[in-house]
């Protein structure tokens, strides 16, 4: 019973690490993209582990995490520096998402009358939401979309290209404009899909896809022409 109660813990302690480590990686990635660490800074963890009231451990698994998106470069005995937001990087990964995700969706097919109550609640809790919850509503409601889809290395591919295009997220998802966008988009989306037309689902999901293309290119742009003044 104790061996019981010991496994018990540790996992629990590994639950509240994780949640600290999830938290820790939204807060350096808000820091890339609202300028407070910048391209080529090195991240001094003693620092950024008081500022952000977190132990090491954690905040090393949420740099890790940052690194196998992107967001950070690890130098052996150096430790780790910001990558930086790049337009060329943005345009290279953005636009294989609008070919992935309709192809989920059509082989997943309709969904089930539940999975569509589900679809609806996500979109309604969107509505409130702002920043990187409204992100991980988002991509929950994508998910859940595309759940039925049997090709699970697509499903992998997708889920691989939330993770890089993540930063890039926060900066679109800040506008309350760009949420309202979403929720119109996944309105459409899921009035298709209870009219039975999957290709209009599919068609409709696409434009969401891209539907927020130019306002980061728009702000990448302007982040570029700011730094350069």
């Amino acid at each position: 019973m104790i061996f019981g109660l010991t496994v018990y813990s540790m996992q629990l302690e590994e639950t509240k690490r994780g949640n600290i480590s999830e938290a820790a990686a939204d807060a350096v990635r808000a820091m890339i993209v609202d300028g407070r660490l910048a391209a080529g800074d090195r991240v001094n963890e003693v620092h950024l582990a008081a500022q952000l009231g977190v132990s090491r451990t954690p905040l090393r698994e949420a740099l890790s995490g940052l690194v196998a998106e992107g967001a950070l470069v690890a130098r052996p005995r150096l430790g780790y520096f910001v990558r930086p937001l790049s337009l060329e990087e943005f345009e290279q990964i953005y636009d294989i998402r609008p070919l992935l995700d309709p192809e989920a969706l059509r082989l997943s097919g309709i969904p089930p009358a539940k999975r569509l109550a589900r679809l609806e609640k996500l979109n309604a809790d969107l509505r409130n939401a702002k920043g990187v919850r409204a992100i991980e509503i988002d991509d929950a409601w994508h998910m859940a979309l595309i759940a039925e889809c049997p090709n699970k290395v697509l499903i992998d591919l997708i889920q691989s290209f939330i993770v890089r295009t993540r930063r890039y997220e926060l900066a679109l998802m800040r506008e309350q404009a760009s949420v309202a966008t979403a929720i119109e988009d996944h309105d459409r989306i899921l009035a298709a899909l209870k009219a039975g037309d999957l290709d209009g689902a599919c068609a409709a999901l696409k434009r969401n896809m891209q539907s927020g293309r130019e306002t980061i290119v728009v702000w990448l742009k302007a982040r570029a022409a700011q730094k350069g003044t």
